[in-house]
């Protein structure tokens, strides 16, 4: 007779493998489970994690071009920033003098 886990507990189980880094063979051994049921509840629990969508979940060419100039425009507003402070720092340390 099989046994039915409520979600919490599944949740539980599954952030010992995904939050914590335990191996889920270890898990498995300690709780008393399946390591089948325990990969397949951390698998479910990575997929609900990532928004539904699947950890083998491609990028498309198109959306690694728009994430290719997000990080582009964050670069370059985090040089612009690290320059005005070095400005500001010059120009407190120069008073201090």
């Amino acid at each position: 007779m099989a046994k039915h886990y409520d979600q919490e507990f599944k949740d539980y189980v599954s952030k010992l493998v995904v939050e914590e880094g335990r191996k889920a063979s270890e898990v498995s051994y300690e709780l008393e489970l399946s390591p089948k049921t325990v990969s397949r509840w951390v698998k479910e629990y990575r997929a609900i994690k990532n928004g539904g969508k699947s950890e083998e979940a491609y990028i498309t060419p198109s959306d690694l071009e728009k994430l290719k100039k997000q990080h582009e425009k964050e670069l370059e507003q985090l040089k612009e920033e690290n320059e005005i402070l070095k400005k500001a720092m010059h120009i407190f340390t120069k008073n201090q003098a």
